[in-house]
C-alpha cells in the first residue's frame, strides 16, 4: 500500500468509510498497484492509470481514466463535465450504495484493466476540433506577435483558451475575455498559469 494514499485515507473526514470500502474493492484486483497522483489514491496497471478515488461535497467517486471505452449497459457512468473527453465516474453518496453495486464495480475495474492490456486509446479532440471565435480570429489576424505567442502554447493550453472564449454567448463577453487574457497569452501562459 502506498504511504501517501494511506495518509489520504487516514485524514479523510468526509467519505472516510466509503473511501476505505472503495479501496478494498479495487485492491481485490491483484493486478493493480496503489499509487498517489493529483492528491488522490490512484490505481495503476503496469504504470498506466486505471481508476482514481476522489470525493466532493455531494458525493465520492471512482474515476475511470478511459471510462468512455467501458461498456455501460445500465448507463451509470457519468461524464464529470462536458469538457472531459475520456474519464467517467461512478458516484456514491454512502457505503450502502457502494456495497449494492460491488460486483458491478469489480467488473468495471476488470474491464478497465482489459482495455489497458489491449492497448486501446481514446481519440481526443485536437486543437483543430475547437472553434475559433470570430473575435479571437480578428485579434490573431491583426497582431502577429500575439498570434505567434498563441501558437507557441501547448495544444492543451490552446484548447483551454479556445473553449473558454467560445463558451461566452455574447460577442461583448468574448471580447472581454480575450482582452483579460491578452497579456497572459503574450507571456505564453495558460489560463491557470
Amino acid at each position: 500500500m502506498n504511504t501517501e494514499a494511506e495518509i489520504f485515507f487516514e485524514k479523510a473526514r468526509k467519505w472516510n468509510e466509503e473511501f476505505y470500502l472503495l479501496r478494498e474493492i479495487i485492491l481485490e484486483n491483484k493486478l493493480l498497484v496503489e499509487d498517489f497522483k493529483w492528491m488522490h489514491p490512484c490505481y495503476t496497471f503496469e504504470g498506466k492509470n486505471i481508476v482514481l478515488i476522489h470525493g466532493f461535497k455531494e458525493y465520492c467517486a471512482l474515476l475511470f481514466y478511459k471510462g468512455v471505452l467501458l461498456k455501460d449497459p445500465d448507463n451509470i457512468l457519468i461524464q464529470q463535465t462536458k469538457n472531459v473527453q475520456s474519464a467517467r465516474q461512478l458516484r456514491f453518496i454512502n457505503s450502502k450504495e457502494i456495497t449494492e453495486v460491488k460486483s458491478l464495480i469489480t467488473n468495471y475495474i476488470k474491464e478497465a484493466v482489459d482495455i489497458e492490456k489491449s492497448g486501446l486509446i481514446v481519440e481526443l479532440k485536437t486543437v483543430k476540433d475547437y472553434p475559433i471565435p470570430d473575435e479571437f480570429n480578428k485579434v490573431l489576424d491583426d497582431d502577429d506577435e500575439f498570434k505567434k505567442a498563441f501558437y507557441s502554447l501547448t495544444p492543451g493550453r490552446q484548447k483551454g483558451y479556445l473553449f473558454y472564449f467560445s463558451q461566452a454567448k455574447q460577442s461583448k463577453t468574448r471580447e472581454a475575455r480575450i482582452e483579460k487574457y491578452y497579456n497572459k497569452i503574450l507571456e505564453v501562459k495558460g489560463l491557470d498559469d
